[in-house]
């Protein structure tokens, strides 16, 4: 910014042309007047420029500040999307673990009936479809299980993802208060 205002005071004594001499007692005084107030007004006007760059520059720096935060703050939008996809998901896998459960215990219900049916009598088609039921039990057992732990493992990340998403929405409310 000085050296714009010192081009532009160098522009300005250029400009001005040194008028011929006069005799002793003429204009001359005028002149030395009329060049300082033509320096002084230079002068003003660089430093009226100078007040215009930095006012200009705070103003884009703020905006760039603003936009920032305006980044962050879709980031985070982006974040409680899927963070509510997931939820959704681990709400709709609980709906299928429920169901599940509830088939097994109806299978285990199943085979404890025919349990007691062939407690007293084992016949060769009712025993096999008695371990065939049991098998079936056990092996819906183990998917129960699987998917208990996944469902677990699901709500164990969703708390996780929760705490950052508050400690980063607290972090952005702190960064979005004046100073």
């Amino acid at each position: 910014m000085a050296v714009l205002a010192l081009c532009l005071l160098w522009a300005l004594t250029t400009a001005v042309q040194p008028a011929p001499v006069a005799p002793l007692g003429g204009p001359e005084p005028a002149q030395h007047e009329e060049l300082t107030l033509l320096f002084h007004g230079a002068l003003q006007l660089g430093q009226a420029l100078n007040g215009v760059y930095r006012a200009t520059e705070a103003r884009l720096t703020e905006a760039g500040r603003s936009l920032g935060l305006f980044d962050r703050a879709l980031g985070l939008l982006g974040t409680e999307v899927e963070e509510d996809v997931l939820h959704l998901q681990a709400e709709a896998t609980a709906l299928s673990l429920g169901e599940v459960a509830r088939a097994q215990q109806a299978l285990w219900d199943t085979v404890r009936r025919l349990q007691v049916q062939l407690r007293g009598a084992w016949l060769g088609q009712a025993h096999q479809e008695f371990e065939t039921l049991k098998a079936r039990a056990d092996k819906q057992s183990h998917v129960l299980w699987a998917l208990t732990g996944h469902i677990q493992r699901q709500q164990r990340e969703m708390a996780e993802q929760q705490q950052w998403l508050r400690q980063i929405q607290e972090r952005l409310h702190t960064a979005a208060l004046p100073a």
